[in-house]
């Protein structure tokens, strides 16, 4: 019977590489906000019909699996199964859910052992004159062995009390560090249990790489930035961020990441024009007890409303930062290693130097003080709308929103200045003054700013102030500056005036706003400050 083993043994290694089990790494990461693409390689060798891929997780989207392979290699029939697991994904994941388990088996065995105590204490209390004992001892019982057995029944009562205090510390210690790690298992936690086997069928002519592709939701990531201003060398240093998190399930270890602003998880299509339908219904007679029905808004109205909302909706999901012809790609520096847990990473993208412009912006009416801003021209590339970290001359400042959008200059605030003292002073007899005036009334309002510069070197000061403006013929201003603004319209805000102000150090300077508004006498004017 050996020489047919003999003979079967080569066949088996012939045929050894047309099934491959391989491992595919996940290699590179394609992240998009709130999803991303998971691609894995596996090796292929000469002469393998299938190639099978086991211990993906099986809460990505069959649909959106797609396996390529190189040259030489043709990809057949591809075939995925799903198995039903009872430990999660995430080694991370299962170590600590594994961690968990052996805790409340630990407070089970104490709470038995608690029981057992409790039940010698109960019992030795009753045997020792407690609820249910004999009024009197026995008459035959030996008075010697009477005061051993007590001595016996008070040792054994104070153990047993000792024990279920002692029980109950380290059930209390356990339920603590149980739900210590409970916290630690919902941050982790991804629903990925169940894992999916991927099996290919190939023609390999010759060896290669095989990749698998697919979609995953439970990751993401969203811009930031962080700029440095050099006040004596008027730059900013601008340093572009990322920060990612995932919870997918599996952690990526040494992976080419990428970063896209295409969105992947909204519709492909976009909405379709509808008809405008209007209809018209003759007016009906106002019949007593209907009232409070007639008061009720018509249907045409509100449906108007609710499409008007969805169309907002629409337009604000749909728009996208676009770079080239449809998105902007980033790529991560080096490899990246991130765990399954949800934790914030933030990574580096890119950093430049700006040569920027100094100035104080201050608008007295609403601020007491100035703000140090320092502009640039635009730089080049998309720059998605992201939180942004403030640093002036090496000391933290703050955070705020920056957004580009189509701004030619990009616009840095570097928090208050105590140095540039602003007061408003009303002008006596003018502000609040009131008339009629042939059946027009009138309001007068006046007041005066006072800049002071305590910098040891000259400011440019920007002043910004919002005159009134008429929304009504009804309404008429006539505004008086002195000195007249630089600027009437700034950044084309109606009503908002600038002036520009070079003040050398230790110099006040003053700026007088006045405004007239006559309106009708009859009726209310709003918007008045």
């Amino acid at each position: 019977m050996r020489p047919p083993l003999l003979l079967a043994l080569p066949l088996a290694l012939i045929a050894l590489p047309c099934l491959a089990l391989s491992s595919a790494p996940v290699t590179s990461v394609m992240l998009y906000p709130g999803s991303a693409t998971i691609t894995r390689t596996a090796q292929v060798m000469l002469g393998a019909t299938e190639v099978e891929i086991r211990g993906l997780p099986a809460n990505f989207d069959p649909e959106t699996l797609r396996v390529q392979a190189g040259p030489g290699i043709r990809i057949g029939e591809v075939v995925t199964l799903d198995a039903a697991a009872s430990h999660a994904l995430n080694p991370a994941e299962a170590a600590l859910a594994e961690r968990i388990q052996t805790l409340h088996d630990q407070h089970a065995m104490l709470e038995a052992e608690s029981k057992s105590a409790t039940i010698v204490k109960t019992y030795l209390e009753r045997f020792n004159g407690g609820a249910g004992a004999p009024d009197k001892p026995s008459a035959s019982v030996d008075p010697k062995a009477l005061a051993g057995l007590i001595t016996t029944l008070g040792r054994g009562a104070s153990e047993a009390l000792l024990k279920i205090q002692k029980l109950a510390v380290q059930m209390r210690e356990i339920s603590q560090k149980v739900a210590v790690l409970q916290r630690d298992l919902a941050r982790l936690t991804s629903g990925a249990k169940d894992t999916r086997a991927v099996t290919v069928r190939v023609a390999a002519g010759q060896g290669g790489a095989l990749t698998l592709s697919y979609q995953l939701d439970n990751a993401g990531w969203k811009p930031g930035y962080r700029a440095a201003l050099d006040s004596a060398a008027s730059k900013v240093d601008l340093e572009r961020l990322a920060t990612i998190a995932q919870n997918t399930g599996e952690d990526w270890s040494n992976v080419k990441l990428t970063l896209s602003t295409s969105r992947p998880r909204l519709s492909p299509v976009g909405a379709e024009a509808q008809p405008w339908l209007l209809s018209w219904q003759a007016p009906q007679p106002l019949i007593q007890g209907r009232v409070a029905e007639m008061m009720v808004p018509a249907p045409a109205p509100q449906m108007e409303m609710k499409a008007s909302r969805a169309r907002a909706a629409i337009s604000d999901s749909l728009a996208v930062e676009i770079q080239g012809s449809f998105a902007t790609e980033f790529e991560v520096p080096g490899r990246v290693s991130l765990a399954s847990d949800g934790r914030a990473v933030t990574v580096s993208l890119s950093s430049q130097v700006l040569a920027v412009k100094q100035h104080l912006q201050v608008t007295p009416r609403v601020e007491n003080f100035a703000i140090v801003m320092a502009d640039a021209p635009r730089p080049e590339g998309v720059w998605p709308v992201g939180n942004m970290q403030l640093f002036r001359d090496g000391s933290y400042i703050g955070a705020a929103e920056w957004n580009l959008r189509d701004a030619r200059r990009a616009e840095f605030a570097f928090g208050r200045d105590d140095l540039l003292k602003v007061q408003v002073d009303a002008v006596d007899g003018m502000t609040g003054s009131k008339g009629v005036f042939g059946g027009r009334a009138t309001r007068n309002t006046a007041d005066v700013f006072t800049l002071v510069n305590r910098h040891r070197t000259p400011m440019e000061v920007l002043v910004l102030e919002s005159s009134p403006v008429a929304t009504s013929e009804e309404i008429k201003v006539q505004a008086t500056f002195a000195p007249k603004p630089a600027v009437d319209a700034w950044e084309q805000r109606r009503g908002v005036v600038a002036w520009n102000k070079k003040m050398a150090p230790g110099e006040t300077t003053t700026f007088r706003v006045e405004y007239r508004i006559a309106y009708p006498k009859e009726g209310q004017l709003l918007g008045l400050r």
